[in-house]
């Protein structure tokens, strides 16, 4: 359902307004309101793009938050089961950077969350509750590891993000939105 429009809490980035979208932005405002990042340390839809088999995706990494030069967080928000959000999530992580893993990795469909260790892919913790603060950040900071995936996995990695996030509809193509940010 579009609503019109709305404007990114971070940004302020004109923005389809959909219930997903809305979801987003409850989110922005938790980190920085709830959880006391700034707003200049989470970066908005980040993109990887893969092709594999044909099959051209977008994969959409809707926040990744920084603390000074590390990126420390993942955010990916998808609605429905939470389980089927995280491989595509830690690969995302995994490879978004080619200089380091982002090691922390929240998967949320906005009521609830899990935060998960990028590396091993375990679930450190369950519920919206789950989503650090900056300071818990900060206090994990030296024991955190950003060490890059070997090269050998990011092609695997990469396959993981396509096969999980390629979009098609009832007609056997994709369903984008022409022109649309978000939606």
């Amino acid at each position: 359902m579009i609503y019109g429009s709305l404007s990114d809490y971070v940004t302020g980035e004109p923005l389809v307004d959909t219930d997903d979208e809305r979801y987003r932005q409850k989110l922005a405002r938790l980190l920085v309101e709830e959880r006391g990042f700034a707003k200049n340390e989470l970066e908005m839809r980040r993109r990887i793009e893969t092709l594999f088999a044909h099959q051209f995706v977008t994969s959409k990494i809707d926040i990744v938050v920084s603390i000074g030069d590390q990126r420390v967080l993942v955010v990916r928000y998808g609605p429905g089961s939470l389980v089927t959000r995280e491989r595509p999530a830690i690969a995302a992580a995994r490879v978004l950077e080619e200089t380091q893993l982002i090691p922390l990795v929240v998967v949320t469909n906005g009521e609830d969350a899990e935060l998960l260790d990028a590396r091993t892919g375990k679930v450190l913790a369950t519920g919206l509750e789950a989503i650090p603060t900056r300071e818990a950040i900060v206090a994990m900071l030296p024991a955190l590891d950003f060490t890059p995936v070997p090269p050998e996995r990011r092609e695997p990695e990469l396959r993981i993000l396509n096969a999980f996030d390629v979009e098609v509809c009832c007609a056997g193509g994709p369903c984008a939105l022409p022109g649309a940010k978000e939606g």
